[in-house]
């Protein structure tokens, strides 16, 4: 919760406005969720810089200065969208069960994650692809995204560890080589769908091609763990 509940109430550039008392929320934590249900649909589909906090106040039962209180700015509340975004990904690969699989069935389970998660999720990928246009200048400015990203080679690095200690794959590959294959994949089926769509006449996520997507995922970063060189 913001240290104070009087904040002056800036315009979508910056500028301050009148200073007036803000209202105690019965339920921030709902109202919070909420502003970033909304802001992460706005930004994702305009961008940064034409986003408007304005628009994003509208599309909720709360108010631009309210926005403001519980985030401070437009920025502010741009990094906390892709600090959620993230961390949803991050919290599902920590919750994979894969202890009890063996190595290959186990990385199959990580890559199909990401699949999954992905696909149902869009606007992340469209958030993603907006901050690397800014240069991931948001990104860099965030600390917990650093660590959140971090915990995403954790999973990974102990099912790539039992799995060469297994005999079962290469010992050159690193996990943060191999987290590239998978998200570049899924990223880039998302990220790209409308130009392949429109080049190649198939739609990358036609629902009749998901299994075999999947599938093809799968069966190419266990091909590529398990290749002897």
């Amino acid at each position: 919760m913001p240290p104070s509940a009087v904040q002056p109430l800036p315009d979508d550039d910056g500028a301050a406005g009148s200073v007036r008392p803000l209202p105690r929320s019965r339920d921030a934590e709902r109202t919070r969720a909420e502003i970033l249900d909304v802001a992460t649909s706005e930004f994702a589909d305009r961008g940064y810089a034409g986003a408007r906090v304005d628009e994003i106040a509208a599309k909720t039962s709360t108010t631009k200065r309210m926005i403001y209180y519980y985030f401070g700015g437009k920025e502010q509340l741009y990094v906390a969208v892709l600090e959620r975004a993230y961390s949803r990904i991050r919290d599902l690969e920590q919750r994979l069960d894969v202890e009890h699989l063996d190595p290959v069935e186990a990385i199959r389970a990580l890559a199909g994650l990401t699949f999954d998660h992905h696909e149902a999720h869009p606007d992340f990928i469209r958030l993603v692809s907006i901050e690397n246009i800014h240069r991931a200048e948001h990104v860099a400015r965030s600390d917990r995204l650093s660590n959140l990203n971090t915990r995403a080679l954790d999973v990974l690095g102990r099912i790539l560890a039992r799995g060469r200690e297994a005999g079962v794959f290469r010992d050159d590959l690193e996990a943060l080589d191999v987290h590239q294959v998978i998200s570049g994949f899924c990223i880039y089926r998302t990220a790209n769908r409308y130009t392949w769509r429109a080049l190649f006449g198939r739609d990358m996520l036609d629902p009749a091609l998901r299994d075999h997507q999947r599938r093809m995922l799968c069966d190419l970063v266990v091909a590529h763990l398990t290749t002897r060189r």
